[in-house]
């Protein structure tokens, strides 16, 4: 399927259907667990797709850490395994349910924030996001999809962060969300 694609900044950012784990980019996000332990969704295909080297990393971050989980809008960096991407950046979303909208929101784009802060530090150039915290922690995507566009777009006109960033989705629907919201942000 086409892809919808702007340029912010001198960042070509598209809207992808498809499997997060085969694209080859610099970077690709989990949407973690706030003990990056793996999972369901997009955070156990990845662990499967990356290879065992991504848990190791991701558990020594935790040791490193006191052994104390990520918070929800954290993001941290690992390898990326056998993966296609080199890295993965792990952040945790919001539970949509245990916060009010507001924080929730507040959340969801700290999540955005925060990798694209690791990707300029690790000095990438390429990124891919999941729908994050929409799958099993239960965040509508029309509300967070608006979010997701509008955190990126700031960050990409305040920063040069990036020369390629794409919203990876897995269903239709949420092709459609993210390119109307794309256009609609443009």
């Amino acid at each position: 399927m086409p892809s919808t694609q702007v340029q912010w900044n001198n960042c070509t950012v598209e809207v992808w259907q498809g499997d997060i784990t085969t694209l080859a980019v610099d970077a690709i996000v989990n949407a973690a667990n706030p003990w990056l332990a793996g999972g369901g969704g997009v955070d156990g295909a990845i662990h499967r797709r990356g290879g065992p080297v991504i848990l190791q990393e991701c558990q020594a971050i935790i040791r490193q850490r006191g052994n104390k989980p990520l918070e929800a809008g954290e993001a941290v960096i690992t390898t990326g395994g056998q993966l296609p991407a080199r890295y993965v950046i792990h952040t945790v979303g919001p539970v949509y349910r245990e916060w009010t909208p507001q924080q929730a929101a507040e959340r969801l784009a700290a999540c955005y924030r925060n990798s694209l802060a690791l990707l300029r530090q690790q000095g990438l150039r390429s990124i891919a996001f999941p729908g994050i915290s929409t799958g099993a922690y239960g965040y509508p995507p029309e509300e967070a999809c608006p979010i997701a566009v509008r955190t990126v777009r700031e960050q990409l006109l305040t920063h040069n962060a990036c020369d390629r960033l794409i919203f990876c989705t897995f269903s239709e629907r949420d092709y459609q969300l993210y390119s109307l919201e794309l256009t609609r942000q443009n």
